[in-house]
């Protein structure tokens, strides 16, 4: 499949709102569209496949599932790992297991990308601690809205456009070269990665004493009673609720 210029302009711009805090939408896109699901079937609509997309990033976050940010640092980014990994994986026909091996490698990428922003922006910091100084506050706001943005864009959005454009291709014949074994063993190891990332996730909810219990009862419900996923949902919630208002009132009339 060939990717157009447009298209490959919309998805560098995806990626631009994943890393951004962009003003223009207060910043909530970094939170809800960095995860690869979402990010996923972003891709998918653009790429006009959404269903194909929704699959491909719900599998890439499953290795995401326990991603955390300590100290605004990131040992490999969702948000690239999810926008670049589905829609190689469109482009290319691959399966879900296979894109997850594509993506990971470029959330390493995305964490370089991500550390560039992070030493760009104290200049932009130390820009508008100058015009604090100097009372001129108006300008805070056009170094925040344009320079600092723009600057963003150029770093964040541009190489992935350039990634989907120009690798598009090299990564079909890649993939055509490594079909038989290569690419069973690319799928195993696609299979393991989002394991690992709920093992990740279950480590520091097991650090909690009685979430054991509840965890695996919401397992053996699901595996042997046949409970839907969405009605154990919302039955979790509500004894989620419930216990943590019993356990924090106790807490807060000690």
């Amino acid at each position: 499949m060939q990717i157009s210029l447009i298209q490959a302009f919309l998805i560098g711009v995806l990626y631009y709102f994943t890393v951004a805090n962009s003003p223009w939408l207060t910043g909530l896109t970094s939170v809800s569209v960095r995860q690869p699901i979402v990010a996923g079937t972003i891709v998918g609509i653009i790429l006009g496949d959404p269903l194909t997309g929704l699959i491909i990033g719900a599998t890439i976050n499953g290795f995401f599932i326990g991603f955390i940010s300590p100290g605004g640092s990131v040992s490999s980014e969702p948000g690239i790992a999810g926008i670049v990994g589905t829609a190689l994986a469109i482009m290319s026909n691959s399966s879900p297991e296979v894109a997850i091996s594509l993506a990971v490698p470029f959330g390493l990428v995305g964490t370089l990308i991500w550390n560039v922003r992070q030493t760009i922006n104290s200049f932009f910091v130390q820009w508008m601690d100058r015009m604090v100084e100097k009372e001129t506050y108006h300008k805070i706001m056009f170094i925040h809205l344009v320079p600092s943005q723009l600057c963003t864009f150029a770093i964040s959005a541009i190489p992935v456009m350039l990634i989907l454009k120009l690798g598009g291709s090299s990564v079909s014949s890649l993939l055509t070269f490594l079909e038989g074994t290569p690419m069973s063993i690319l799928s195993a190891i696609g299979g393991v990665l989002p394991a690992l990332g709920i093992a990740l996730t279950l480590k520091v909810i097991m650090n909690r004493k009685g979430i054991i219990p509840l965890f695996l009862l919401g397992y053996f419900l699901v595996v042997y009673a046949e409970l839907p996923m969405m009605l154990l949902a919302v039955f979790a919630t509500i004894i989620a609720y419930f216990y943590a208002d019993l356990k924090f009132k106790d807490e807060a009339e000690v």
